[in-house]
């Protein structure tokens, strides 16, 4: 249903008040009008009836009624009024208008009745003598208290209506002149009012629409002045409390973004109501699109699910660690869930915040295997120099070639404790060093160092039997430590040349990529199985333990290596393939 303008519903009821008024105040006026001018009339009438009876009663007495006829005739035409003599017979002796000897009997004229009767007798009606309408007023004639005639008195009202008319056209037009007035009055009056109302509610629709910094004009009225001045204080506090809701939303999610912990809300329905940029990710989900869906939907892990439905039944804070498979690898996570509660204290749903603690629980395994392989590196060397002493001591000094070669064992595996020493002291000074950023980088050309650390391997490369080539431009160079780099790829060439087979050949290439350095260690042994390719640079980590501590190395120098590139900005990969050898890439950055 269309809805009317307030101007529409104020000016037309105005309107019609004040036609119904118009009309109202016009009937009754003409009503009391038309009394007032009969009534008066009538008076008139019988002023002049009293007038003419006495004029009457002489001639009567006189004893010549015959000049009765003439006298109302000249009364009648002084007067301009009709005048009629009756006796108590109801004989007309006398009339101003007709002839008496046409005129009926009028003793059964109600007013004639009531004039013979000693009365003054009043009557309005139609005369079918003059074929008009006439008021009649008769007055007693009394002679000793004997009521010897009547003198009647008659007006045509056709004068009265007329004048009547013409006042009801003069109040007619007067009426319509101020109904016009009045209505242009109440036009302006309901323009007046429904103007300001326009205007509040075009700005009701700009708040509404946000332009909250727009004001309201201020009325003159108390009532609609109070009510723009209401609306535009409720605006600004609007406002006010829009921006403070927007700053606190914007902070929160300035916060909830900046937490790498995954956080989100869920209702008691079991749809996320509320969801960060890091749990999307760890869920492999979108965060606005995920917003109003359902779980089952969202998170595709059973465990995590089992444990949300877990923190909407329960009424306490929960905790738990979950495994799943993100992304092609293992992750852990550690979910804690608490209800969600409203501002009556119901609870709404829950809140889970889930920590990745993959990285943590792998530095706890490595902890906790690197301590398991020192205690197991330290222990055979150890346990090998012990039995020799006790076989010294048992007798075995006494002969001098036993005595020669158990000597020999302990003298070797204290080598190889000091050389597990050494390069545990190594790796700490590079932790400790990069820490405290105190290793000095400089440009320099690579092909000396490269070159250095190929015969620093040569008489090991001699003893197994396996060549060295070098492939280098004269002109490649790199930002490093020259030391450290250094020990970084002898280490390479000390387990490339270990684990060659005899004739084998390394090689040692380095090249520019763009803006990287490269260098390439590649040997054609054995080569390593992919299984362990993820852990091959963890410290005291070994792919065939057995082999590797009989060449006499310390699980330890590709853990050095990585190191080294770290500490570089590089990076260090392999590549291998069982029985056709390994590769050994560093990559480090020209500048």
């Amino acid at each position: 249903m269309r809805r009317r303008r307030l101007i529409w519903q104020i000016f037309p009821p105005f309107l019609l008040i004040i036609l119904i008024a118009l009309v109202a105040v016009t009937w009754i006026f003409t009503t009391t009008l038309d009394d007032f001018y009969r009534e008066e009339t009538r008076h008139g009438l019988e002023a002049q009836g009293r007038l003419v009876a006495s004029q009457v009663k002489d001639i009567l007495l006189s004893g010549h009624p015959d000049s009765l006829d003439a006298l109302s005739k000249k009364l009648g035409k002084q007067s301009g009024t009709r005048v009629t003599i009756i006796l108590p017979d109801g004989l007309v002796i006398g009339d101003s208008e007709e002839k008496i000897r046409r005129m009926d009997n009028h003793r059964n004229r109600p007013e004639v009745r009531v004039a013979l009767s000693g009365r003054v007798g009043t009557a309005t009606r139609y005369s079918h003598t003059l074929q008009q309408e006439m008021i009649y007023v008769a007055l007693p004639i009394r002679d000793n208290g004997q009521v010897i005639a009547c003198v009647r008195t008659a007006l045509s009202l056709a004068r009265v209506d007329k004048t009547l008319k013409t006042v009801l056209f003069q109040i007619i037009n007067s009426g319509l002149l101020i109904a016009l007035i009045a209505g242009l009055v109440s036009l302006w009056v309901s323009r007046r009012i429904s103007q300001p109302l326009v205007e509040m509610k075009r700005g009701a629709e700009r708040f509404a629409g946000g332009e909250l910094d727009r004001r309201l004009p201020i009325y003159h009225g108390e009532e609609l002045g109070g009510l723009a001045d209401a609306m535009n204080r409720m605006a600004a506090q609007l406002n006010d409390r829009i921006r403070t809701v927007v700053r606190q939303r914007n902070e929160q999610e300035v916060v909830l973004a900046s937490m790498i912990e995954g956080v989100f809300a869920v209702d008691n329905a079991e749809k996320i109501i509320r969801i960060n940029q890091a749990a999307a990710n760890l869920l492999g989900s979108d965060a606005e699109t995920s917003i109003g869906r359902s779980i089952q939907e969202v998170i595709r892990k059973p465990e995590l699910q089992k444990f949300i439905v877990r923190a909407l039944e329960s009424e306490t804070s929960i905790e738990t660690d979950i495994s799943l498979h993100h992304r092609g690898e293992d992750r852990c996570l550690q979910a804690h869930g608490t209800p969600l509660r409203g501002a009556d204290g119901q609870k709404i749903g829950a809140l889970v915040v889930v920590h990745d603690v993959t990285r943590l629980r792998r530095l706890e395994t490595l902890r906790r295997d690197f301590v398991a392989n020192v205690s197991h590196e330290l222990k055979t060397p150890i346990t090998a120099i012990k039995g020799s002493v006790e076989t010294l001591r048992d007798g075995a000094m006494e002969e001098a070639e036993s005595g020669r070669y158990f000597l020999e064992i302990i003298a070797r595996q204290a080598e190889r404790l000091n050389a597990i020493i050494e390069d545990l002291l190594a790796l700490s000074r590079l932790e400790r060093d990069a820490e405290s950023a105190e290793i000095v980088r400089e440009q320099k050309n690579l092909l000396p160092i490269l070159e250095s650390a190929l015969l620093t391997c040569s008489s090991a490369a001699q003893a197994g039997n396996v060549k060295l080539k070098l492939f280098c431009s004269e002109q490649l160079s790199a930002r490093i430590n020259a030391p450290l780099f250094e020990q970084a790829v002898v280490n390479l060439l000390d387990n490339a040349i270990k684990y060659s087979d005899a004739e084998g050949l390394v090689t040692v290439e380095g090249w520019q990529d763009g803006g990287n350095v490269m260098i390439k260690v590649q040997d054609r042994g054995q080569g390593i199985p992919a299984e362990h390719l993820p852990r091959l640079f963890e410290r005291f980590y070994r792919v065939d333990a057995a082999r590797s501590r009989s060449i006499g190395g310390t699980g330890l120098g590709l853990a050095i290596v990585k190191h080294i590139v770290q500490v570089h900005k590089g990076e260090v990969k392999v590549y291998s393939t069982r029985g056709s050898g390994s590769v050994f890439t560093l990559s480090l950055p020209v500048h």
